[in-house]
């Protein structure tokens, strides 16, 4: 029986899908491909052009997706996706080889950062611009307050005041404001963008966010950086990063970059996108339960003003335990099973998984939806274990991205050193955690799952 979309969306099997058992031996008797772990790469390496812009958690590098791109595409006018685009690897690398990109993101401010980020700027014209900004803060260079000083009424969002007020010392809450004031009052888009992104790296190390926690967490003796400082060194690390994609850039691409560059703020299962018009698809989903990239990025999100509400931000992404399933039922088997297991456990984290892999199977769906006869679909992700019982991500994907058509073309294992992850989880929540809190390893190694659209 041929792979039909009606086949798929019936839930019923299709002839030619591996069974589970077959997938789940295939997983555990792998072993590791030494070329995908990258191992020499140097943090110089994998935060090269822009990709040192911002920080983001479980960024897969760029080493990684030149990878795939040098396996799977052969011609000049290809087009690459990224459903969950995060802060842009994928596209940045895709835009660097003279590629067509495309991308989602529901995080807004993931969204800024890959656009920032794959928009290459004339160097000079952008020295110019940073040297100007940077004469018009030189006020706050200093401990002497001046009369320029008092007449900059700092920009900070009053819906958001109380949140502000818990994470920035008096001091440095006002600098801040006075900086995204002076900020806004650019009026090239391109560059301001790009100011917006340095100023938003800079917010955790000026604020009282103990130093490499992976959750909110406050430390009342930090010694807060000062602004101005951050903000200095940041843009002449961002110009010499532009400096250098620049250059790489073609410059047939550079001159068109809306042209090449279709990325939005939305959802990965519903991607605007035409159907069968993309070569491939690498990406890297969220981790069910691992992260709460709104309570993440909530520094950002806050001063930037890109939510009414931090809580309702939540309900946006993909898997958060604030969504609830009903009436639709997981196609994988080896889903099904953990969620089963879970619930003997947990009845709320099971829901949570259940709510994940349902929504990853529309992700499939619509992966399958945009791409190409012959491309290919590469899901990086990991398994993990939660009170006790297997996560199995990875083999749940690569069953699943069978029921949305795809044949499961390829497995690759590797070993992950140079992930920016924790290496570090609570077991019990299955939430990441600092290593003194922590008490399992959380990803010690990852799987590239590929799916072909025969």
């Amino acid at each position: 029986m041929e792979i039909t979309m009606k086949t798929i969306n019936d839930n019923t099997t299709p002839a030619k899908i591996k069974p589970s058992e077959e997938i789940i031996h295939l997983f555990r008797t792998k072993k590791i491909d030494e070329d995908w772990s990258f191992v020499g790469c140097k943090p110089s390496d994998t935060c090269k052009w822009t990709h040192g812009y911002h920080r983001y958690p479980a960024k897969f590098i760029p080493q990684l997706v030149e990878k795939l791109i040098d396996d799977y595409i052969s011609h000049k006018e290809a087009n690459i996706n990224d459903p969950f685009m995060g802060c842009g690897t994928t596209v940045v690398t895709a835009i660097s080889r003279g590629f067509k990109a495309s991308g989602t993101d529901i995080n807004k401010i993931a969204y800024l950062i890959a656009k920032v980020k794959s928009t290459p700027i004339e160097p000079e014209y952008l020295n110019k611009k940073i040297e100007q900004l940077l004469n018009r803060l030189k006020f706050l260079n200093g401990t002497q307050t001046t009369l320029f000083d008092d007449k900059i009424e700092p920009l900070i969002p009053q819906k958001h005041l109380d949140r502000i007020n818990y994470w920035f010392t008096e001091k440095n809450k006002n600098e801040l404001g006075k900086i995204l004031r002076i900020i806004n009052e650019e009026d090239d888009p391109v560059i301001r963008e790009f100011f917006l992104v340095a100023f938003s790296h800079i917010l955790k190390n000026c604020s009282i966010w103990l130093q490499g926690s992976t959750k909110p967490t406050r430390d009342l003796k930090k010694n807060s950086i000062k602004p101005y400082d951050a903000l200095r060194r940041h843009l002449i690390k961002m110009q010499n990063g532009n400096e250098a994609f620049y250059r790489v850039v073609s410059a047939k691409v550079r001159e068109n970059v809306d042209q090449y560059l279709k990325i939005e703020i939305g959802d990965a299962r519903k991607q605007p996108v035409s159907d069968e018009t993309v070569d491939l698809i690498i990406t890297s989903s969220p981790y069910v339960t691992s992260y709460e990239y709104a309570d993440l990025h909530q520094l950002s999100t806050i001063w930037l003003d890109l939510a009414n509400d931090l809580k309702e931000c939540k309900k946006e992404f993909i898997g958060t335990s604030y969504k609830k399933y009903e009436n639709k039922r997981l196609r994988s088997s080896i889903a099904m099973d953990i969620v089963d297991k879970m619930s003997l456990k947990s009845k709320k984290i099971a829901k949570e998984i259940e709510a994940f892999f349902i929504d990853m199977e529309e992700v499939f769906d619509e992966s399958f939806r945009i791409l190409k006869q012959g491309g290919r679909c590469c899901y990086v992700i990991g398994d993990t274990k939660l009170k006790g019982i297997d996560v199995l991500n990875a083999e749940v994907f690569a069953e699943s991205l069978q029921y949305s058509g795809f044949k499961f073309d390829r497995l690759i294992k590797r070993e992950i050193p140079s992930k920016i992850l924790p290496q570090k989880r609570d077991e019990k929540t299955g939430r990441f955690a600092n290593n003194d809190e922590a008490n399992s390893e959380a990803y010690p190694i990852e799987y590239i799952v590929i799916g072909l659209k025969e």
